[in-house]
């Protein structure tokens, strides 16, 4: 990691606490019941035990009844669309080896965690929401590539089933595998101009840090029917905080942590709405029960 990155790894862990220790009013049940949460890469461990964008970090995802998994697509030298984040696999499994410069083969035999595109979409296409980030990097036969994205996303529809994500959205010229309504640049400080990208070209909303996704920013989108995201949500304050302002995808590199809380405020406003009605102890009627 170079200090750069080191010190924006401490101003966002600064920026997450904050937000963990302002009080945020819970949601009301329906609310959290209809939150829409991604999981950013799989649940893992900080690639410790469990390595994020592989089969047991996305199990983990399903088991948990999360309703989005996003994921990462780069491509092999045969070019087989392939589930992983960096060009190289170094800071994963310590290979200074390039994907791009790897046959499928290549990379099963060596490295047999990273998952092709196609378990990914058959094993999780239905049950959850896939958000496919395209990798910045050159596709030296768009047609062919294109033409295989079209078959492996065949049987899920686009907008409904899943999005397309890109930090660079030049990428968005080169695939056409699918419709741009479904298109949603992601900003990093660069947020008004992925924003205005989105409103320009009709794409599906946009996503961003969810301290530089302002009410403001949020509502251009959503007057033109489009649809926001925010990451990287770390605490109960933070989640709630999104869910009252209308976020409409919240993603988080802890999401079976956020689900869990999800759930028990669920299961809380439940008993309560249950002890509240009429005739239930507790609630507003009589409170007895028999003669």
């Amino acid at each position: 990691m170079n200090f750069s990155s080191f010190l924006e790894k401490i101003f966002m862990l600064s920026i997450d606490t904050l937000f963990s220790l302002i009080p945020r009013r819970i949601p009301d049940g329906k609310s959290l019941k209809e939150c829409k949460l991604v999981s950013h890469r799989g649940d893992h461990d900080g690639n410790k035990t469990l390595i994020e964008n592989t089969m047991a970090a996305f199990d983990r995802v399903l088991d948990n009844h999360i309703w989005g998994l996003e994921f990462d697509i780069r491509w092999t030298r045969d070019l087989i669309p392939v589930v992983v984040h960096d060009e190289d696999l170094m800071r994963l499994f310590g290979s200074p080896l390039k994907v791009r410069n790897l046959t499928f083969e290549q990379l099963r035999n060596d490295f047999p965690l990273i998952p092709s595109l196609e378990e990914v979409i058959n094993k999780y296409g239905e049950p959850l929401h896939l958000f496919a980030e395209i990798k910045k990097e050159v596709y030296p036969d768009p047609g062919f590539q294109n033409t295989c994205l079209t078959r492996l996303f065949a049987g899920l529809e686009p907008v409904k089933d899943y999005h397309v994500l890109s930090l660079s959205p030049e990428m968005f010229t080169v695939i056409n595998f699918a419709p741009e309504y479904s298109f949603v640049p992601v900003a990093e400080t660069n947020i008004r101009e992925m924003s205005r990208l989105a409103l320009e070209h009709n794409f599906g909303g946009v996503c961003g840090h969810y301290l530089m996704l302002t009410d403001e920013i949020t509502k251009k989108h959503h007057d033109k029917g489009q649809q926001t995201g925010t990451g990287y949500t770390a605490s109960a304050n933070c989640l709630f905080n999104e869910i009252n302002r209308g976020t409409d995808w919240i993603f988080s590199n802890n999401a079976v942590k956020i689900q869990k809380i999800i759930d028990k405020y669920t299961q809380r406003d439940s008993a309560d709405n249950a002890d509240n009605r009429p005739g239930h102890a507790g609630g507003k009627g009589t409170g007895k029960h028999g003669p």
